[in-house]
Parts: C-alpha cells; structure tokens; sequence
C-alpha cells in the first residue's frame, strides 16, 4: 500500500516540479502578476509533495530493499527534473 502511496506522489511531485518551473520559465517574463498569483498554490503544493516524497521514501527503504546508495538516488531524483519520473520507473517496484 506505502508503495502505491509513494508512485502517486512520486509521479505528482514530479509533475508540480515541472509546473513550478514553467510558471518561472514562461509565465514570468511575460505576466509578472499572474507569475506571482500562481506562485504560492503551485509552490506550497510541490512543499507539500516533495516532503511526503522524502518521508515516504525513508518510510518504504526497507521494504524495497534499497542500499544507502539507492536511497540517495531516489532522494536526489527530486530535485532534478523529469528525475521523480525515470526514479517510479527504476526502483518502484511491487506497485
């Protein structure tokens, strides 16, 4: 079930991660008071996302079998783009 748990909200942090970057990346430069309107939701949701990943991660470790290095791979896929995704694909397994 954690493991269920921890796809979902891989996959989520992963995508909140890509919308948080768009929202700087076009948004900004364009419309700075929409940029600025829709940073605290899409902010404050990833905030919440990337800690339950952190939390869950730790909490599903030994469940999975992962080494220390595994574990920090898969700490270190969330903060790097597209990294949340390719971390589902490599180490969720039994999901």
């Amino acid at each position: 079930m954690m493991v269920k748990i921890f796809k979902i909200t891989a996959i989520s942090e992963g995508f909140s991660y890509l919308i948080l970057l768009a929202n700087m990346l076009f948004i900004k430069p364009t419309n700075f008071v929409l940029y600025k309107t829709l940073l605290f939701p899409i902010g404050m949701t990833h905030g919440i996302l990337f800690i339950v990943y952190f939390y869950l991660a730790f909490i599903i470790k030994s469940q999975q079998k992962w080494t220390v290095k595994d574990l920090a791979a898969v700490l270190l896929g969330s903060l790097i783009p597209f990294g949340a995704f390719f971390i589902e694909k490599k180490y969720i397994k039994n999901a």
